[in-house]
């Protein structure tokens, strides 16, 4: 009831002074120094009441004239501290509170529903790093400084609400000199989680080759064997990295023979932009990223004057440069005997999870690295790098989400399924959960071909729905029935008691870039990758469809060949040469005088020939992907097994990068077939025949054919578009992370007047299809 006041027989109204709000933020605003932001402005602007972390996200009470909780709000989303993000603000007018004289950070809660959104790990700010390497400072050279502002976040949280005690700093208890700038308003380490230094904190020191603990400094030891070529095994923020010289060819060779990794090209780590210019060519936009809050590694060209040894990247193009993000690459960087550029790749083995604990680190890389650098800082959920790619004109675009970015939500609009666990497909495998219109991607995980990564994958599952407090009322995956991914989406339904909808693979990545570009009608998809598996049995890999999420239709494809050996034919292209030369030259193919038939005799390649007349072991595909494998083999001669996935397109598109001419090859056969076209891409393959038999110029042979291809595809596209009466195309599937195709296809639709879209944040090939699957089901009906 307002009080009334009687003056000379009259009754007055007399209005509340102050008012109450309450205020419910969303997104990411825990672990970022939310909390202590809005503390310092309520305070200085004079206002009470309360902040707290809960499950739902942080919850304000701010108390104090209209006027000035209405700057506080309006403030509030203007000022953010820099990683903090802001998805959605609650607010209403609660009952003024008595006797309230200063506002508080109060204890977190936990509640039954949450929408609480995990903060990912943070490079080094500028103010810590300042620290780091000020002589006076307290916590000079200490490898673990991190203030609300940077330092790891989603690596050490065990659950929600994010509080000490809640992550693996819970075992280190904040000196006198912490505990006082934890509790200061105005000190940038106001309620920062990790907040540690060298009297109370985690400690750093090197284990040698065989495990035994050495005296000298750690970092100058690091430094000593780095400059004297050797390898030393880095433990960081997400896991181990393996480190060498990426200036010193013995000592990248030396690396590769020991961690059994004899072609696939390493990341490089330098000490600064300037050595990383000198690297790389470095548009604004990978500039931007290298600098940035989550310091993923950037594919940019490489520099024909880069120190960068070959042997880092061979037969590429391209180099993968990072900065350093954490404060241990920043001290031994500052050893004036370190390299300026370090290799810097994953410490697992092939194949395998990455390596986060010592035990495991000295068991399975005891032999590979010289010295280990380790520390006692728990890491709850390892992390591997982040890795964008430089695509000119498309900017730069994911092409694994992990430190930095998983799991930040990327929002879905459409209609609201409840709950969906999507758990992605084979290859790149990566998880969303979808929850509230958003998509928390999970981060990479790898390919699931072996028990260790199955389990580190199971393990990743269960602790996103865990910090998302989420209980999935739906479950999805790929249409594929093999797959590992598949299995675990049918036991965990089953388990549950939950629904289980199975995606086709191209529709999964259609959904995935409409739903990235925020699009809710229909439109053509050119979903072009290695495989996947089609309504009709057939291996998918050069789609293009029509429609939108549930009504999805193939309007053309691929002509689909024989793909010899199953698997195998990707891992050894002469294989998908032979099924396309077949096409070409018919049985003679197996006369053809060309390297890649070299060491076969007559009668293995009889049987091949066999193999794919009679359908046995060689299941159709119309796989775009083993297109370019097929090219790959004939353009530049690529023998035997490749050493890693994808090696034979990547190469051939560098070899094309680097041709500053090309042949007027023919465009494929687009044929009509009922309602779709059947692309035939023989043409452009009997050119590249001729000109490989000719023995002309490689790149530009792989220049050629890469101009033919997408010119049949723009026609392919355009037809279907024209057809079917649509504006908007949509590029897809891993053969867009090939950068010439994807410029070039979007060059050419645009100038037809087609509106072309193309990902960004979610990568375009496998380690999207969860996010895909996700976004199926929200926009299905929308």
């Amino acid at each position: 009831m307002v009080p009334a006041f009687f003056f000379f027989g009259a009754e007055f109204e007399v209005k509340k002074p102050f008012e109450r709000r309450f205020l419910r933020v969303s997104g990411i605003v825990q672990g970022v120094g939310f909390r202590p932001f809005a503390a310092r402005l309520a305070g200085g602007l004079g206002l009470t009441g309360q902040v707290a972390n809960t499950t739902r996200g942080v919850e304000i009470e701010i108390q104090g004239k209209k006027a000035v909780l209405d700057e506080f709000c309006s403030r509030l989303e203007r000022e953010l501290p820099p990683v903090a993000l802001i998805l959605g603000v609650e607010c209403e007018n609660i009952s003024p509170v008595s006797g309230e004289n200063s506002f508080k950070i109060v204890s977190s809660r936990t509640d039954p529903v949450s929408s609480v959104i995990i903060p990912p790990d943070i490079a080094t700010c500028p103010k810590c790093l300042a620290e780091l390497l000020d002589p006076s400072d307290r916590r000079f050279g200490y490898p673990f400084i991190n203030c609300t502002d940077c330092g790891p976040r989603y690596t050490i949280i065990e659950k929600t609400p994010y509080d000490r005690p809640n992550t693996s700093m819970a075992g280190f208890t904040m000196c006198p000199a912490c505990e006082t700038e934890y509790e200061a308003p105005q000190s940038r380490r106001f309620h920062a989680q990790p907040n540690a230094c060298p009297a109370c904190g985690p400690s750093l020191w090197a284990l040698d080759g065989s495990g035994e603990r050495i005296d000298s400094e750690p970092v100058a030891e690091a430094a000593r064997i780095l400059s004297s070529g050797g390898i030393v095994a880095l433990l960081g923020i997400g896991g181990f990295h393996l480190a060498c010289d990426a200036a010193n060819e013995d000592a990248v060779t030396l690396l590769r023979r020991r961690k059994k990794r004899p072609g696939k090209p390493f990341a490089v780590m330098a000490d600064s932009m300037k050595t990383a210019r000198s690297a790389g060519r470095l548009s604004q936009g990978s500039e931007r990223e290298l600098a940035g809050p989550w310091a993923p590694i950037v594919l940019c060209p490489s520099r024909e004057t880069s120190p960068v040894t070959p042997s880092v990247a061979p037969g590429q193009n391209t180099v993968g440069l990072f900065l350093p993000y954490a404060p241990l690459h920043h001290l031994l960087f500052k050893d004036e005997g370190s390299p300026r550029l370090l290799v810097m790749t994953s410490g697992n083995r092939s194949d395998e999870p990455l390596i986060s604990t010592v035990k495991e680190a000295l068991e399975k890389l005891g032999g590979v690295a010289d010295l280990f650098l380790v520390h006692d800082r728990p890491i709850i959920h390892p992390v591997d790098d982040s890795v964008l790619k430089d695509m000119g004109s498309l900017g730069v675009v994911a092409v694994r989400r992990a430190r930095g970015y998983a799991p930040r939500p990327v929002p879905v609009k459409g209609k609201n399924p409840g709950t969906v666990l999507a758990v992605g497909a084979e290859l790149m495998s990566a998880v969303t959960v979808l929850q509230g219109g958003l998509a928390f991607v999970g981060s990479h995980v790898g390919d699931l071909k072996n028990l260790e990564t199955e389990e580190y994958f199971r393990r990743g599952v269960t602790h996103l729905l865990e910090l998302l407090r989420a209980r999935p009322v739906l479950a999805a995956c790929d249409l594929h029935p093999s797959y590992r991914s598949t299995a675990f989406a049918e036991e965990y339904s089953a388990e549950e008691s939950i629904p289980l909808l199975r995606i086709q693979h191209h529709e999964a990545h259609g959904a995935g870039c409409m739903a990235e570009n925020s699009f809710t009608g229909e439109g053509v998809v050119l979903a072009l990758d290695g495989v996947g598996y089609g309504h009709d049995g057939t291996i998918w890999g050069g789609e293009i469809l029509t429609g939108k999420p549930g009504s999805f239709s193939r309007k053309a494809h691929l002509l689909p060949v024989p793909q010899p050996g199953g698997d195998s034919a990707a891992l050894e292209p002469w294989r998908m040469a032979a099924s396309h030369l077949r096409l070409i030259a018919g049985s003679g193919w197996k006369e053809l005088p060309l390297g890649i038939f070299r060491g076969k005799t007559p009668e293995e390649l009889t049987t091949l020939d066999a193999m794919m007349e009679k359908g046995l072991g060689s299941p159709l595909t119309s796989s775009c992907g083993r297109l370019f494998d097929s090219a790959a083999a004939i353009a530049l001669g690529i023998e035997g097994r490749i050493l890693y996935s994808a090696q034979g397109p990547m190469e051939l598109e560098a070899a094309a990068s680097r041709s500053l001419s090309s042949r007027n090859y023919p465009e494929g056969k687009i044929t009509p077939d009922g309602s779709k076209f059947i692309i035939d891409p023989s043409p452009l393959l009997q050119a590249l025949l001729d000109d490989a038999l000719k023995n002309r110029d490689k790149s530009a042979m792989a220049r050629s054919f890469h101009e033919a291809l997408a010119k049949t595809f723009f026609t392919a596209a355009k037809s279907v578009a024209e057809r079917e009466g649509l504006n908007d195309v949509f590029l897809t599937g891993g053969c867009f992370f090939n950068s010439i195709l994807a410029e070039s296809l979007k060059l050419m639709l645009e100038k037809e007047g087609l509106k072309v879209h193309h990902h960004r944040l979610i990568p375009p090939g496998d380690g999207g299809i969860s996010y895909g699957q996700a976004s199926w089901i929200a926009l299905k009906g929308s």
